[in-house]
């Protein structure tokens, strides 16, 4: 009888320090979910949306094929680190336009992840926004985008 009244606390003891590694292990789960080719859209922003754990940046995207305009969504780092190297709700404001390079959803929906082999520039002056590895300050070992 003793034992089981010790095992019992002992045991949700042990579930409850077990909740954090699960959530860690679950969170990086997609693998697989994005394409692994880099792609690159230029659009029109729409919001920003500076919030944990990722950041969501909506723009408009014309496509080509159809001429009609296609929402997306560009998943970036969190607002805290984003906050570190300078970004605010002002940085980017509906109606900027930027061009983005990063990995699209296997699936085809139109959502963008910035957090690997990525950058953000705005369109008309080629300023780099963000690249990942940047809030560590990484430099980023891939090209950056030419502007005319």
């Amino acid at each position: 009888m003793r034992a089981r009244r010790i095992a019992a606390p002992v045991f949700l003891a042990a579930a409850i320090a077990l909740i954090p590694l699960s959530k860690t292990l679950a969170h990086h789960g997609d693998a697989g979910r994005y394409e692994e080719t880099i792609t690159t859209l230029s659009g029109t922003v729409v919001a920003l949306q500076l919030i944990n754990p990722h950041s969501l940046l909506i723009f408009d995207v014309v496509d080509e094929a159809t001429g009609q305009s296609v929402r997306w969504q560009a998943e970036i780092s969190n607002a805290n680190g984003l906050a570190r190297i300078g970004w605010t709700r002002d940085t980017l404001k509906p109606g900027d336009l930027v061009t983005m390079s990063g990995r699209v959803l296997k699936s085809g929906a139109p959502y963008i992840n910035l957090s690997e082999r990525s950058r953000l520039t705005r369109t008309d002056t080629c300023e780099e926004l963000y690249y990942s590895g940047m809030i560590f300050g990484e430099p980023p070992d891939y090209p950056a985008p030419t502007c005319d």
